[in-house]
């Protein structure tokens, strides 16, 4: 059986974010975190990254963002929030047993429907205003 480009494409993915996962996992372990790693701990740590996230990006008008993003050492900046912000939520869905590939493409299904292209194209309504 031949596999899809699109398949094929999303198992690289997968594999991607396992390494993500284990690499985590090992990170927390070698430095007896693990303890600290309750969904509780880690939801208020995401928290606060996304919080340092938003900083970069508060009080600007969005004609400001690419000057922001032009400089390349406010980039890398938000790039690390970025990647604390997925450390972090990997960290989370490890220690909860969810398989975020599975839960992201299920949700996305899901959004699918509650969003058809022939009524949310173009608008910011919720769902329910559609």
């Amino acid at each position: 059986m031949l596999l899809s480009k699109y398949t094929l494409r999303r198992e690289k993915r997968m594999d991607e974010f396992l390494k993500i996962k284990k690499a985590l996992r090992s990170f927390a372990q070698e430095r007896d975190w693990d303890q600290f790693h309750t969904p509780k701990n880690l939801t208020m740590a995401l928290s606060t990254e996304v919080g340092e996230l938003i900083e970069h990006f508060q009080w600007l008008e969005a004609e400001e963002i690419p000057e922001l993003l032009a400089d390349d050492k406010k980039k890398e900046q938000i790039a690390d929030e970025i990647a604390d912000v997925l450390s972090y939520l990997v960290r989370l869905s490890d220690k909860l047993g969810i398989d975020v590939n599975d839960a992201f493409w299920r949700k996305l299904d899901k959004n699918k429907e509650k969003y058809p292209v022939d009524k949310a194209r173009g608008s910011a309504k919720k769902y329910t205003d559609l």
